[in-house]
């Protein structure tokens, strides 16, 4: 039986969300049972003393990424809009409170929904996913109760939740975004993707 992936991926990264779009579909086609994980990558930039992306910090290696997601996008037929470029548009964005949120999604069965929906609204329209407004149709979009969403969102056990994600993070020693464990087998990046998948098909 095909082993467990488990999918960490921060709301913020523009390679979590081509990945995001199109993993239950590589998954199922191998057989391989998902296991969705929000996490944040500020954490583990700030314990590399970096306050923002690299893709921030050395502009060259941001000039490069945001062309290859481009023709990535154009690869999988996605859409691309840049965060960074929309009125009020930063990136990366605050990925925080939709993290919180498709946590509780996730026990409740609309979190991979979400997750897609957030991905789309950052990086496919360029809205600001650290707003209530924007996340609250979401939400409501996944036939779930958005104030009740909220609530639990923002509740102590949900921020404790995603601390600890955050320490597990550390702990297989996961340092960007999208990465993929089977066990303790890290993989790291969108274009590896599928070799995770392969590997959790024949484990």
């Amino acid at each position: 039986m095909p082993a467990t992936l488990r999918f960490w991926f921060e709301f913020a990264s523009p390679y979590s969300w081509l990945a995001a779009m199109r993993i239950e579909a590589e998954a199922a086609r191998r057989g391989v049972t998902l296991a969705w994980q929000p996490f944040l990558l500020g954490p583990i930039f700030a314990d590399r003393d970096w306050s923002t992306s690299p893709f921030v910090l050395y502009p060259d290696k941001g000039r490069y990424m945001w062309r290859d997601v481009e023709r990535q996008a154009a690869k999988y037929g996605l859409t691309l809009r840049r965060p960074d470029r929309t009125p009020g548009g930063i990136f990366p964005q605050n990925g925080l409170l939709a993290a919180r949120l498709c946590l509780v999604g996730l026990d409740e069965g609309w979190g991979e929904g979400f997750a897609r929906a957030a991905f789309a609204a950052a990086f496919s329209e360029g809205h600001d996913i650290s707003r209530q407004d924007v996340l609250a149709p979401l939400v409501a979009a996944q036939g779930a109760e958005p104030e009740a969403a909220l609530t639990a969102a923002t509740a102590s056990a949900t921020k404790a939740r995603l601390r600890a994600a955050v320490e597990e993070a550390r702990r297989l020693h996961i340092f960007g975004a999208p990465s993929f464990t089977v066990g303790s087998e890290l993989f790291w990046g969108n274009d590896r993707l599928e070799d995770a998948l392969d590997y959790a098909a024949t484990t």
